[in-house]
């Protein structure tokens, strides 16, 4: 037998057999046989694979032509939606449901999970509409979702004639690129030949976005009932999107506990690690870095050893918080329900691509701890649709108010609800006669979101770490209530060892534009007053190891802002090290309460003018701003235009066409937040 060739390299011997010779002996086809019958058995008898958890979606079944979607289920509205943060998803949800009390039927649609390039085989389907809720992301860009659509755009050269569409924009006035993304959507669809049946609607966060939206949508939808010829169809009460199923008897480990996307996905974690697969990082540095008064600031580090994640300085990790549970309980309580019914919520649109509001099926209380965002004052949507449920008949009136355009319902909802900062625990304890049904409620609260934080370490001296700058966020609200920040009361209370367990912290790395210079020889501005201060730690780590290889590294220039020397002087002693070392060539630090006039970063750039405007000008150097967007970012940006003016000989105009010059050439950036 071992002198037998094997059949696959019987090709390559032809001159070792003889003509008359059979190809196989029966010995061979025997064993070939059993070989096979063995394989087969060996693949049959494996372990079937794991069920796929309801949650999860398997990617060959999903539709990615919305076109065929909307005629296999009759439907004339799409709603795409660029979001990051879920507003823009969530509005979209609202405009899709709407569409059903105007006789006509929509679907909320996430462009990342179609073939937008069908957008011009919208005008077959009769009584058509795209809107479109795009949110502006960091400096002008698109959201996540967004991009491969934002690419489209740009590099397309389709005929849109006959597409019917209006865009809603969701921004923030403090930014410099207001609702970028919104305007250039509703800008290049007409160059593409599509129609503009209604205006660009403008949402402005730093103002009131849920107003913004609820008075370009009323204004909308009589426009497109007048558009369509159609009349309202009266029907302004609840319209359910899901239906409640308790499992009585269920498997435990078919329940999802907080994860994500797969079953299971904490206790056995594979890699790559994104914002569906967050990695458990274990805690290893949680330490208090002010010195004294009476906030809270931390420097955490996570352990990312074996994970297989790469950050650069200047990236952002993102991390998954929970909700207190004091208040989970509570609304328990409030409610009177048990919390650990395991329960799922399924879509009534069979169609839809997204099955559950949340990971289904879980527990209330996991999905209200993990995956609901029950802190934030809820939208005028979520009143409106519990006011039902109210038994006085004020309260149910007050609510509907507070959902409509009324400038008396506007300014109700903007004292109850937004002044005052009632979350909805907040309006079940006010209003007494408001006991909703919890699943109702589940449906209609937002998701958890993660939150960023802009990376205080280098990968090149701290490879297998990651290190946050936070402060806690804690205050008292116009009713006597002590509201505190989801994510930095959770990450305050991860303590390194908690009862002989390790804490750990769900976390994803999210790429960012905050880069430094390519040439290591380009001079470095960096200002960061507060735990803006972030980003400039790895910078600064990363100078110094560039230093250390021998390379040549530029003037390194650090503007740090903090309110008393003794007090919130944050990373003190690295930062005067590494000036000591040469690693930071000038150190200036603004204390802002020190003395009697107020003192802050943009001062002392006025005070360093003429070497600024050398590193500047003469010197091709990178500018770097970090934190607070609505006060110090545009003073800094002023001190910036005012250098240029005096030192540059400019006009106010050409002043700031200088910057924004920089700005694009990449030399003026901005990890900002309001």
């Amino acid at each position: 037998v071992g002198d037998s060739p094997a059949p696959a390299e019987s090709s390559t011997q032809p001159e070792a057999m003889e003509e008359d010779e059979p190809l196989f002996s029966n010995l061979d086809l025997f064993l070939f046989t059993l070989i096979a019958g063995l394989i087969i058995y060996w693949f049959m008898s494996r372990k079937k694979a794991e069920p796929i958890p309801e949650f999860k979606q398997a990617p060959s079944t999903r539709e990615t032509s919305f076109i065929e979607k909307m005629k296999k289920t009759g439907r004339n509205i799409v709603v795409f939606y660029g979001s990051q943060t879920g507003t823009g998803e969530e509005f979209a949800n609202r405009l899709s449901k709407d569409a059903q009390r105007y006789g006509m039927k929509g679907m909320a649609a996430d462009p990342e999970e179609y073939d937008m390039c069908e957008l011009s085989r919208l005008a077959e389907i009769d009584n058509s509409l795209a809107i479109f809720c795009m949110a502006t992301y960091g400096e002008g860009d698109p959201t996540d979702n967004a991009q491969d659509f934002y690419d489209w755009l740009q590099e397309s050269d389709g005929e849109l004639n006959g597409v019917n569409y209006t865009v809603f924009a969701l921004g923030n006035k403090t930014y410099e690129h207001y609702n970028a993304m919104g305007a250039y959507v509703d800008k290049r669809l007409e160059e593409l030949g599509a129609k503009r049946v209604f205006d660009l609607g403008m949402g402005d966060d730093d103002g009131n976005l849920e107003e913004d939206f609820v008075t370009w949508r009323e204004q909308f939808w009589p426009a497109m009932c007048e558009h369509f010829g159609v009349e309202a169809s009266g029907e302004d009460s609840s319209i359910r999107q899901y239906e409640l199923k308790e499992h009585n008897d269920i498997n435990m480990n078919k329940v999802y506990t907080g994860e994500f996307g797969c079953l299971k996905s904490f206790e056995t974690q594979k890699p790559p690690f994104d914002a569906k697969n967050p990695f458990l990082a274990p805690v290893i540095v949680n330490r208090k870095l002010n010195k004294a008064g009476n906030r809270h600031l931390m420097h955490l580090e996570v352990d990312i050893t074996g994970s297989k994640i790469r950050y650069e300085s200047g990236d952002h990790v993102a991390v998954y918080p929970t909700n207190d549970t004091a208040i989970v309980n509570k609304l328990g309580q409030i409610l009177g329900v048990d919390l650990d019914t395991v329960i799922s919520l399924n879509n009534l649109d069979e169609e839809s691509n997204k099955k559950h509001p949340f990971p289904c099926p879980t527990t209330y209380r996991t999905a209200l701890t993990h995956y609901l965002d029950i802190i934030h004052p809820p939208r005028t949507n979520v009143l409106y649709e519990l006011a039902q449920y109210a038994t006085d008949p004020k309260d149910q009136e007050n609510m509907r108010k507070m959902a409509s355009s009324a400038p008396e319902g506007k300014a109700l909802y903007q004292s109850f609800v937004l002044e005052d900062n009632r979350n909805i625990l907040a309006i079940l304890e006010d209003l007494p006669s408001l006991r909703p049904p919890i699943d109702h409620l589940c449906e209609l609260m937002p998701r958890l979101q993660a939150r960023y934080y802009s990376i205080a370490s280098s990968s090149k001296v701290h490879p297998n770490s990651i290190h946050i700058c936070a402060v806690l966020v804690e205050y008292t609200t116009k009713t006597g209530r002590l509201t505190k920040g989801v994510a930095t009361t959770w990450l305050k209370n991860k303590l390194v060892a908690d009862n002989g367990h390790k804490s750990t912290v769900p976390m994803y790395i999210r790429k960012s534009q905050f880069r430094l210079p390519f040439k290591a020889s380009n001079p470095v501005i960096m200002v960061g007053p507060g735990t803006g201060i972030a980003p400039f730690m790895g910078f600064i780590q990363e100078r110094g190891w560039l230093k250390e290889q021998g390379k040549e590294v530029g003037e390194t220039v650090l503007y740090f802002g903090c309110r008393h020397k003794n007090e919130d002087y944050l990373y003190q002693e690295d930062l005067e090290e590494a000036e000591k070392t040469g690693v930071i060539t000038k150190l200036n630090v603004a204390f802002s309460r020190d003395q009697e006039q107020k003192v802050y970063v943009q001062h002392l750039l006025r005070t360093n003018k003429e070497d600024l405007w050398r590193q500047i000008h003469t010197d091709n150097a990178h500018i770097y701003i970090c934190g607070d967007a609505r006060n110090m970012a545009r003073d800094v940006q002023t001190a910036f235009y005012e250098i240029a003016e005096e030192l540059g000989g400019m006009t106010r105009t050409q002043a700031t066409d200088y910057i924004k010059k920089l700005m694009t050439k990449g030399r003026y950036s901005q990890d900002v937040w309001s």
